[in-house]
């Protein structure tokens, strides 16, 4: 069962949705419940939700200035977009006489994704075959005016926004129909509006636009239901097919709740004097308080974009030394719900947004939007500032540090080894007791993070060490090499030349026969005579080989060195990389050798080194075997498969073993959770809670505080974090390993 939070929920997402409001709810119940009538039927009960309809469609004119064309109810504006594209390509596709030579269809870089998508299905389905053109934008999101005027005589279909749904960017569409329009007369020109609406003032019979979509679920209405505009004469092809419902235009049963939802809807834009909606000026207050907390808590903050060009209800901005998916966890647990990028499209890392505004690779892959109704109070903005300003403690005390792997209670700095992940790329700090520092495999976007570690933690710093020779690897060595507390001649790999590092000298040292590598380096943590962590950097990933970018004395140097660490190393030595696509955190040698095939084969005599080259290079250079070069040969050894319990089996699982739950959370989550382990489980969970999130998970592994032959349950926020962990545990021989699927989040 999901928990129900409302009363402390702060939501600062509504470009993705909105919740309904209170009157609209009932407005939409009492349609399903009384007034559910039939629109196409003839009984009094039909005629009233026929009315119902055609009221609520002369106040959607009203409130969008459509006093001629027409108002078509669809379930959202994914549906309103197909309608729009395929009226107007269709069109052209039956025309006698093409008008265009070269015909393009063109649509703005920052457009959702439904428009460009939809473009190219219906280009190709319908036979078109039309060039399609992105419209650049600046710095700014503004779209290119020139690129559209050269472009626009050949175009069958011009699409562009309102306002984007990413960054709150306004488009000045005055200037974009005198440019469209004097180009071409004839073109048929969709505008996205789903942000506009409530937003900004709307005209639309007073313009040329052809075709103008919105969604109801964006301004307080239910999902499922939306609008589409059309203007009078232009082309119009039904969409959906069947009864004839909508005079034709769209067939299928009205949804007349959802229409009766917009009919409330627009009696609140209508009412001037009574609407719960604030005016921009109120808005724009909104705004600058939620800026002024944002900075304020967070400190290093860029806006990616101009507030004075955009609607006042986005912002839209990045952390300099945290990733977002840190910063929406962080404000997850603390009951803040923002967003990265759009919620709307899925699978993307990073924004194609501000990729087409050209804002740096950090801020792109890490932007954070928030976003807030219209009719959001400014007694609930203030409690947000509030909610936000109370973490700046936190954020300064230990965003930037992990907590002792073997203790529930934080400790200042987290003596060990810690895992600092860019996306795929790893660099690893090693920290002693006595606050001596080493930093392997330094990253350049983690730069700011490791500068604030030292700094904070006063940490002295040893040594920066390379385990490949890359520019990005030598431009993080150089942000960080003013640290260094010892002027010692060092190698290119940060190596001191006389072999010596000072106080860790007994601790970590190079992989015998070092002075021979070129390219590649290893390091070897140590534990008395044995190694406990083998520092592999991209010679080794996890469940797999590293790439010998097809090259013959790659490919030998990496097995000559894998035969001489099979030589040092004992099965329980575990292989830290410098990447880590599969979020594996660790996995030890004896593992390695079991999901690596070509490896196992090396290493127990079934292909000589020469055999080993050749299918290594072989491997590497078929760009169609991607997934083999990727992990140096196929796994041939499945993971074993991790319990995944609900909250009553979990409850069951506590009761029968004697076993342990290990929060794989950041400390900084659990601090500010309103609701935690201990809460979830009562007294199930009394003394039995570790913190060990996947950054310390190497170092419990490395000093043995795990059994393997113990009984664990795992959790986190949402369930996958702790499932990783769970997945690589089974890998390493712990098979007593439950997960809680849904973590807290749906437990």
């Amino acid at each position: 069962m999901i928990q129900s939070e409302q009363d402390q929920l702060i939501y600062l997402d509504a470009n993705a949705t909105t919740p309904v409001l209170p009157e609209i709810a009932k407005v939409v119940v009492h349609t399903m419940q009384v007034c559910f009538g039939n629109p196409s039927s003839a009984h009094i009960m039909g005629v009233q939700a026929k009315h119902l309809m055609e009221e609520a469609r002369n106040k959607g004119r009203e409130v969008i200035g459509a006093t001629s064309g027409e108002l078509l109810f669809t379930s959202g504006a994914t549906e309103g977009i197909q309608t729009a594209i395929v009226s107007a390509l269709s069109d052209y596709v039956q025309r006698a006489d093409k008008a265009y030579e070269k015909p393009v269809l063109m649509y703005g870089a920052t457009e959702h994704k439904a428009v460009p998508n939809t473009l190219k299905h219906w280009n190709r389905l319908l036979g078109l075959d039309a060039q399609i053109l992105e419209i650049p934008v600046d710095s700014k999101g503004i779209l290119d005016l020139d690129f559209i005027a050269e472009h626009v005589e050949q175009a069958v279909m011009v699409c562009t926004m309102a306002a984007n749904n990413e960054t709150g960017i306004k488009q000045d569409l005055f200037r974009l129909e005198q440019v469209i329009r004097e180009g071409n007369a004839k073109t048929a020109w969709m505008v996205d509006c789903v942000q506009a609406l409530g937003k900004l003032p709307l005209q639309l019979s007073q313009t040329t636009i052809d075709y103008a979509p919105f969604s109801g679920h964006k301004l307080y209405a239910p999902k499922g239901i939306g609008f589409l505009y059309i203007r009078s004469g232009s082309p119009y092809t039904p969409f959906i097919a069947g009864g004839g419902q909508e005079s034709g235009m769209r067939s299928g049963t009205e949804n007349i709740p959802g229409i009766a939802a917009l009919s409330t809807l627009f009696d609140m834009l209508l009412d001037k004097e009574n609407s719960p909606f604030n005016p921009v000026e109120q808005l724009e207050k909104h705004r600058s308080m939620l800026a002024e907390a944002i900075e304020t808590t967070f400190k290093q903050v860029t806006f990616h974009h101009d507030f004075a060009l955009s609607v006042p209800t986005t912002l839209n901005f990045s952390v300099d030394h945290l990733t977002n998916k840190e910063v929406i966890d962080l404000l997850d647990a603390a009951g803040i719900r923002v967003s990265g990028g759009s919620a709307c499209s899925s699978g993307s890392s990073r924004s194609f947004v501000l990729d087409a505004m050209n804002v740096p690779d950090w801020q792109s892959e890490n932007a954070i939007r928030l976003s807030f109704g219209p009719a959001d109070s400014e007694a609930q903005i203030r409690q947000a500032c509030e909610a936000l300003k109370s973490l700046q403690p936190i954020l300064e005390n230990n965003c930037l540090v992990v907590s002792d792997s073997t203790a529930p209670e934080q400790e200042a700095c987290a003596v060990g080894l810690t895992q600092l992940r860019h996306q795929g790329a790893c660099c690893w700090l090693y920290v002693t007791p006595d606050k001596q520092a080493v930093i392997v495999d330094p990253v350049p976007e983690l730069v700011p993070r490791l500068q604030r570690l030292l700094d904070k933690q006063g940490l002295a710093c040893r040594a920066l060490l390379k385990t490949h020779l890359s520019e990005q690897a030598s431009d993080a060595v150089n942000l960080l090499s003013h640290n260094l507390i010892e002027d010692k001649v060092l190698d290119d790999f940060g190596w001191p030349v006389e072999g010596t590092l000072g106080l860790l000298q007994d601790s970590l040292i190079q992989l015998p026969g070092a002075e021979r590598e070129s390219e590649n380096r290893c390091y070897l943590l140590m534990q008395g005579d044995d190694v406990s962590v083998c520092f592999a950097g991209k010679l080794i990933l996890p469940q797999g080989l590293g790439d010998s970018q097809g090259e013959t004395a790659c490919a030998a140097s990496m097995a000559e060195t894998l035969l001489r660490l099979n030589e040092i190393l004992d099965d329980n030595s575990l292989i830290c990389s410098a990447l880590d696509y599969q979020q594996c955190f660790a996995i030890n040698w004896h593992a390695q050798v079991q999901v690596s095939p070509l490896l196992g084969r090396l290493l127990n005599g079934a292909c000589s080194t020469d055999e080993f080259v050749e299918q290594k290079v072989s491997i590497d250079s078929d760009s169609s075997t991607f997934r083999e070069r990727f992990l140096g040969a196929l796994m041939d050894s499945a993971v074993p498969a991790v319990k995944a319990l609900n909250r009553s089996a979990a409850e069951e699982w506590l009761q029968c073993h004697e076993g342990m739950i290990i929060d794989c959370r950041e400390p900084y989550e659990s601090d500010v959770s309103r609701r935690g382990i201990t809460e979830l489980f009562g007294n199930l969970a009394v003394g039995r809670v570790l913190n060990i999130p996947l950054s310390r998970m190497t170092d419990v592994l490395r000093n043995g505080a795990l059994d393997s032959s113990q009984h664990y349950l795992l959790v986190c926020r949402t369930g996958n974090r702790s499932m990783q962990a769970g997945n690589t545990l089974a890998m390493l021989g712990f098979d007593r390993v439950a997960n809680l699927a849904g973590g807290l989040a749906l437990n």
